[in-house]
Order: C-alpha cells, then sequence, then structure tokens
C-alpha cells in the first residue's frame, strides 16, 4: 500500500465557456496539472491564466504537448516525420515554459496527450522520437507515461525521470493498455467505478481489466481527465478517499 500519490489533470482544455471555471473547481483538490499548450487546444491566454492558478493552489505545473491536431483534439494518430513530430512537440513545451518563466514558476513535467501518449506507449519508433525531443529541451522535468511501456523504456534510454501513470476514468484492456475511447466501457465516470478502481490501483497495485481480468499495475501518479463527466465532483470524491485511506496526495 502506498502512503502517497500524485493526482494530476489535464487542464487549461477550454473546449467551452466553462472551461476556467472547470479549472478552478478541480485545482484545490490536484497536487499536479497538464496544461494544454497548443497542439491540440490552448493559447496564451488558457496557459498563462492556467499556470497562475497552479500557482495560487501550490500544484505542480506540466506540459500536455499533443499531435498538431485542433480539428481532432490531438485524439487521431498523425503520419509525421520526425523531424517535425520533434518540432512540433518541443514547440510546444516551449511555449509553455515561455510563460511559467515569466510568472516565476517551475516546469516540473511532461505528459504527452491523447493519441500521442497512446501511440508512444505502444510504438517503440514514437516513444524514441518524443523522448528525444524531451531531452534535446534540457530540461530538470519528471516525465509522466504509462508503467512497463515502450515510452518508459525510451525515457529511461535518454535518462528522463519517469513517473508510472494510472487512469482514474479509463479502462483497461489485457495488455494494459487503455481501452479505446470508441468502444463501450472506456471511459468511467460513476463515483463507484471510478473509486473502486482507485482502491485496486493505489492500496493493492492491481487493476481489473475490462474482461474482469485481474492485473498488476504500478502507479506513482493518478490522472483524471477533466472533460470525464462530472470530473468536478470527481476530483473532491477522489482527493477525500485517498485522505481517508491515509494516503498523502503530493507530486513527486
Amino acid at each position: 500500500m502506498k502512503t502517497s500519490i500524485d493526482l494530476n489533470c489535464d487542464l487549461g482544455e477550454w473546449i467551452s465557456e466553462d472551461g476556467p471555471d472547470l479549472d478552478k473547481t478541480i485545482m484545490p483538490y490536484i497536487s499536479s496539472c497538464n496544461i494544454a499548450c497548443g497542439g491540440h487546444i490552448g493559447d496564451e491566454i488558457s496557459m498563462r491564466w492556467t499556470v497562475i492558478l497552479a500557482k495560487k493552489n501550490k500544484v505542480k505545473v506540466g506540459a500536455h504537448p499533443s499531435y498538431p491536431d485542433r480539428a481532432g483534439f490531438g485524439r487521431r494518430q498523425l503520419e509525421m516525420s520526425r523531424d517535425r513530430l520533434k518540432n512540433s512537440i518541443k514547440d510546444q513545451i516551449l511555449s509553455l515554459k515561455e510563460i511559467v518563466d515569466r510568472e516565476g514558476v517551475e516546469l516540473h513535467h511532461i505528459k504527452p496527450h491523447g493519441a500521442l501518449y497512446n501511440a508512444a506507449s505502444s510504438y517503440r519508433d514514437i516513444a524514441e522520437t518524443v523522448a528525444e525531443a524531451i531531452k534535446e529541451l534540457s530540461l530538470d522535468i519528471v516525465v509522466y507515461g504509462q508503467s512497463g511501456s515502450e515510452f518508459e523504456k525510451a525515457a529511461l534510454k535518454n535518462e528522463l525521470k519517469f513517473c508510472a501513470e494510472v487512469f482514474a476514468d479509463r479502462a483497461y484492456e489485457d495488455d494494459l493498455r487503455l481501452r479505446s475511447r470508441g468502444e463501450e466501457g472506456a471511459v468511467l465516470h460513476k463515483k463507484e467505478e471510478v473509486l473502486t478502481q482507485i482502491f485496486k490501483m493505489v492500496i493493492e497495485e492491481k487493476v481489473i481489466a475490462y474482461s474482469g481480468k485481474e492485473l498488476p499495475i504500478k502507479a506513482e501518479t493518478i490522472c483524471l481527465h477533466s472533460d470525464t463527466k462530472g470530473s468536478e465532483e470527481l476530483a473532491r470524491n477522489i482527493h477525500q478517499f485517498l485522505k481517508n485511506h491515509g494516503v498523502r496526495i503530493t507530486a513527486t
């Protein structure tokens, strides 16, 4: 059983006018946030506003780069040359880095978004491209990704600090990949489902896959997606649930 864990959330993803209010509601309950930095969504205004909000709540700030796919919200895998993908990732990270520097905040971590996250988890060439792009920036940061994935291997190969991430609101397949959002049962949004999954992952270090199979899993940071239905209430419930089980919420 863990005595402490990081609770992270993807923020600055203002797909509606309620975006800032959603971020403001969630921020007090998490320990780190992943801020959209222009690939799938986000601009200078949303990035700066979210960085300032994180600073006020003493929440660690991370960059959330994606495929440059605003039309598809970064949830489509794009065919891109190695150099083009690298440059896109670096440009997104640096756009946020410029803002955090101006606001007197440290860039704590980097976590790929959506299809880029999934592709880096599964495919060695994409994992190495993402890891190399991050290494070339020479930043003292942590990278978030799935434990045992190709991305973890690539991150360690490039001497990056790696933090094993699990998902509060997503179903898993038998190979520990996330169940595709297009499949039934891929997203968990009921309080009971989410808290049961967190208990298994944090307290028992296991997860029940969609098939019903129980699998071992390493959890160092838990992700809650801000666009999951009821995410505001889920953030509060997860925070209280972990505290009730003696688990301190803190970034690595």
